[in-house]
């Protein structure tokens, strides 16, 4: 399956949980995604606003998605409401989009380039996130360097 769409209602977790807006997705749902839980999605509300995001955990052999005031506040809903959202699996396994100085860093650094392909994906999305933090072009190339090599490799299966 690539595609999701329900209406339902927004939810809110425990504040000890982070007390994030949620939108709740099945199981059985997530297990049609051909990554199953760790499936990025790009999710649309209402029809008028669009993000990419990823699958948490609920606790009971569920998933949710995090809901931002930003994008809940752009379709007018609120914790109660309900909410027309639509999921479909992103293109990009990465889940973000590559900052242009870490393509362009990791062209000219094949070594570079190897190390950075072989973290997981979630670590190659963190320093992505930290790096689009940094403003000054030359501080982002330093970060990108300093992340990525001393980045921990993901443990072989044995």
């Amino acid at each position: 399956m690539q595609e999701y769409q329900e209406e339902q209602v927004i939810g809110q977790l425990d504040k000890r949980k982070g007390g994030y807006f949620f939108l709740r997705i099945d199981a059985a749902v997530v297990n049609q995604f051909e990554n199953k839980r760790q499936t990025r999605l790009i999710c649309r509300l209402e029809d008028q606003v669009e993000f990419q995001c990823g699958l948490n955990h609920l606790g009971d052999g569920h998933f949710f998605i995090i809901l931002s005031k930003k994008n809940l506040a752009l379709v007018d809903k609120q914790l109660g409401d309900r909410l027309h959202f639509h999921l479909r699996e992103d293109p990009n396994p990465l889940g973000v989009d590559m900052p242009e100085v870490l393509e362009v860093l990791l062209e000219q650094d094949g070594q570079l380039k190897i190390k950075f392909n072989q973290l997981t994906l979630g670590k190659r999305r963190g320093i992505i996130h930290q790096i689009n933090r940094i403003k000054n072009i030359d501080k982002k190339v330093d970060k990108a360097i300093e992340l990525t090599t001393s980045a921990t490799l993901p443990r072989q299966k044995q």
